[in-house]
């Protein structure tokens, strides 16, 4: 009796996985125990999401770079032509030498601003999405930052107009990650410079 039971258990979560996955035939045991683990995953939360996002800045910032569709333009490299070709025309692009070629967010694609020097990118800013923000850099808090990266190279207060932001810095080999907040629970935005050498 017990073994029957067993086989009336396995044929319901096979059933169950041919019915949530759309197989038509199942072939063997090791597809049958795939297709109960992919049901059974959990979904990612916003905040994991938000710290997956975080966390993608830390290694490309040592070689002066940022992740996603900027990937592979470099501070102090990359020139505007390089920039155009990876990612396109800006559609706000800057007046004068110091101004930002603006990209916005569109569509769930992240917004950029990047800054020349010369013809080549002195800075780059990352805005996050528009969309579902919270799980980009909506969700990223000053809290969040430290416990994952620790302390801080350097934190200030700064003026945006009327706006009074926290500039939270990491020094990443020769580069500056920071991190632009308008509050503890609102990162505005994330830049990346050269280290100023003194």
């Amino acid at each position: 009796m017990m073994i029957y039971q067993l086989l009336r258990k396995s044929a319901r979560v096979v059933l169950l996985a041919v019915v949530t996955l759309g197989f038509t035939t199942i072939s063997s045991p090791a597809v049958q125990v795939q297709a109960a683990a992919i049901s059974t995953k959990a979904p990612l939360t916003a905040e994991t999401q938000a710290l997956q996002t975080l966390n993608s800045f830390y290694k490309p910032a040592l070689q002066g770079q940022f992740p996603g569709a900027v990937k592979g333009l470099t501070i102090g490299v990359s020139t505007r032509q390089d920039v155009i070709k990876k990612i396109g025309e800006s559609e706000a692009p800057g007046e004068d030498a110091d101004a930002f070629d603006v990209y916005h967010a569109e569509m769930g694609h992240p917004g950029y601003a990047i800054a020349y020097k010369l013809n080549r990118i002195r800075e780059l800013r990352y805005f996050g999405t528009n969309v579902e923000r919270q799980t980009n850099i909506g969700g990223i808090t000053l809290k969040m930052v430290k416990q994952q990266w620790g302390a801080p190279s350097a934190s200030k207060t700064i003026n945006n107009g009327k706006l009074v932001q926290n500039k939270v810095d990491y020094i990443r080999g020769n580069y500056v990650l920071s991190f632009i907040f308008n509050s503890s629970t609102d990162l505005d935005h994330i830049n990346l410079t050269k280290k100023i050498v003194k």
